[in-house]
């Protein structure tokens, strides 16, 4: 399969920018769309182009229903989604309610159960904007923030993503912050009831922090508000938005509003200026980013061209090297909270994070460095920096999660906030454990025997599920966290015949399709066990195969079915070929990473080839 190696290095070449990174779109949906133009609208600012062009987009993922969904299978539509869709483009004022496409989204809107079943980001969102009511309290009072990090319960338990948004949240909602412009469309006749949080008070969280700070309340309230604003502040980068991320940067500008910031402060203008450089186009439609994508996508790139068999000394290597090395971390985050006698040395996912670095984007970013850590000295540096950051970001419990170490106290599974577990948790997870195993394993010649290894691979093992799978936070899903803990396991020189391997290897036989391939719903992450999609994705497909092929001793017919399978997916792509797999939150958030339709399958041919020779046609 030459041709098939070939033209997947030559479709990666091609699509390489002038700086070395691959800057493939980051899909998440319309959301993104939607609060773009409720937020241009909320701060009159009229960038008319830019909100005609996310109006069509908007209107092109419309559903002959009327409703927007998450994806493809996921029935008669999603309420959340399809709420977004239509109050943006009401104010966007380019659409009426008396439009034929308008009227049958509302009709979808209320049969699905109104404005009281979106999620509580989107409820967050409506309040801010003078559509929904705040509720009396927030379970997580702003009190919290000031309870130091020795406290057995304190925000640096939080994970990284739920400060980034719960602080600007909380700020808001102090103030019950809210703002409507003459632009403002009414939603009141899609309630169907009258504003119902589902969010009862967590009293003893409450009393906890009552416990905890001793003080006049007033004082106290006021000292907290400033440390959350201090803590905003300290987490701008250098493009203007909180943390790189589009959700809590939105939440950003109105917790600013809130304190009484004017529309045209520069915090707010840069933090603007910084949401619009996440455009990008997709099919000829404009998308608003929830945040690139580029270290990940260029780590991953370099990385597989060069286990396909392009040299390091190829000018599309030397640029994607040359691009990681400058965003390579030299800025401590809070990370180094919970790590505090490391020193900076990871990277992160996207283009102009600079403090917030995460363990799977720097075993990427070292794998495809290190050929030129052996030869050049910059590199060699990085590479050292890198690994003592990276092995000092093991948890206790031996595992690996993304951003933080050890910040995964099953209190905030009880807390009444919808998606909590994905929101304000960092724990270990299969797919960051296997494969960081894979990299210790593969590329910095370690094996099981060596403690922090052995610790990982138990850590692993006794977190199979009893089908064989092992779940996968970051991806869809079980596929996912199967394929990394297999390749993993394998690579730290766990052998083909352990019977946990031999489980996981018959539970990927069982699954696979008629036509040879592989495909998981975005179902599965909910329901916590595997639900088929019913078709075959060509990400899907490759991590199957890759996952195999670590696992064989000699090529299979289920694997030449799988390949045969997969070649088909990719030179008659369908609407499976944009079926998300990766995610952020169940439920709510699901990732279209369009350069994975060309790392995977590249680096599933690659790895057969290397153990097995060539793949007969």
């Amino acid at each position: 399969m030459a041709g098939e190696r070939s033209a997947l290095i030559t479709a990666l070449k091609r699509s390489q920018a002038a700086d070395g990174s691959w800057r493939f779109p980051f899909e998440t949906g319309i959301s993104t769309d939607a609060y773009m133009i409720i937020l241009l609208r909320t701060l009159d600012i009229n960038d008319e182009p830019l909100i005609q062009a996310l109006v069509e987009r908007i209107e092109s993922r419309q559903e002959a229903n009327g409703a927007w969904k998450l994806f493809a299978d996921e029935g008669d539509g999603n309420v959340t989604a399809t709420v977004e869709a239509y109050y943006a483009l009401l104010y966007s004022g380019y659409r009426q309610p008396t439009d034929r496409h308008m009227q049958k989204a509302k009709r979808r809107i209320l049969d699905m159960g109104g404005l009281d079943r979106v999620h509580l980001f989107t409820k967050v969102m409506l309040a801010l904007t003078g559509q929904y009511p705040w509720p009396g309290r927030f379970p997580l009072p702003l009190e919290f923030f000031l309870l130091p990090p020795s406290f057995p319960l304190n925000m640096y338990d939080l994970s990284v993503y739920g400060r980034a948004n719960m602080i600007p949240l909380l700020i808001a909602a102090d103030s019950r912050y809210s703002r409507k412009t003459d632009k403002s469309p009414d939603l009141s006749d899609l309630f169907a009831s009258r504003g119902d949080w589902g969010m009862p008070e967590s009293r003893s969280l409450l009393t906890y922090v009552k416990r905890s700070l001793i003080g006049l309340p007033a004082q106290l309230h006021q000292a907290a508000k400033q440390r959350a604003v201090r803590y905003l502040f300290e987490h701008i980068e250098p493009d203007g938005t909180l943390y790189s991320y589009f959700s809590s940067t939105f939440l950003f500008i109105f917790a600013l509003l809130a304190l009484g910031y004017r529309n045209d402060d520069p915090r707010i203008r840069q933090a603007v200026r910084g949401l619009r450089s996440l455009r990008t186009t997709i099919d000829g439609h404009v998308h608003l980013q929830y945040t690139t994508a580029s270290v990940w996508n260029t780590a991953l790139a370099s990385y597989t061209l060069q286990e396909a068999g392009v040299p390091m000394t190829d000018r599309a290597i030397e640029k994607a090297n040359r691009y990681l090395l400058s965003r390579q971390h030299v800025r401590y985050g809070d990370w180094a909270v919970h790590n505090p006698y490391s020193t900076p040395g990871g990277w992160g996912f996207s283009d102009v994070n600079t403090m917030n670095p995460d363990v799977d984007d720097t075993t990427a970013a070292l794998r495809a460095i290190r050929q030129a850590a052996a030869k050049e000295t910059a590199f060699r540096h990085a590479w050292d920096r890198a690994n003592q950051w990276l092995f000092s970001m093991q948890n206790d419990d031996g595992g690996f999660a993304a951003f933080e170490k050890n910040v995964s106290s099953r209190f905030w599974r009880y807390l009444p906030i919808e998606g909590a577990e994905f929101l304000l948790m960092d724990p270990s997870t299969a797919d960051l454990t296997g494969r960081t195993l894979e990299y210790f394993g593969t590329f910095a010649g370690l094996t099981k025997d060596q403690r922090a290894v052995s610790r990982a691979v138990d850590w692993l093992l006794s977190h199979q599920e009893r089908n064989g799978s092992w779940y996968g936070r970051w991806g869809i899903c079980y596929i996912y966290g199967t394929w990394a803990a297999i390749t993993g396991l394998t690579a730290v020189g766990v052998p083909a015949h352990h019977p946990a391997l031999q489980k996981a290897v018959r539970w990927l036989l069982s699954i696979q399709n008629d036509d040879g391939g592989w495909g998981e719903s975005c179902k599965s992450d909910g329901a916590k066990t595997y639900v088929p999609l019913g078709d075959s994705t060509p990400v899907h497909t490759a991590w199957a195969l890759d996952a195999l092929v670590a696992a064989a001793e000699r090529p299979t017919p289920e694997m030449k079915a799988g390949f045969r399978a997969l070649f088909r997916l990719l030179h008659h792509p369908d609407w499976t070929a944009s079926y998300p797999v990766g995610q952020g939150m169940a439920g709510a958030f699901y990732i279209h990473y369009h350069s994975y339709r060309y790392i995977f399958p590249l680096l599933a041919l690659a790895h057969y080839e290397q153990k097995f020779g060539p793949l007969d046609d």
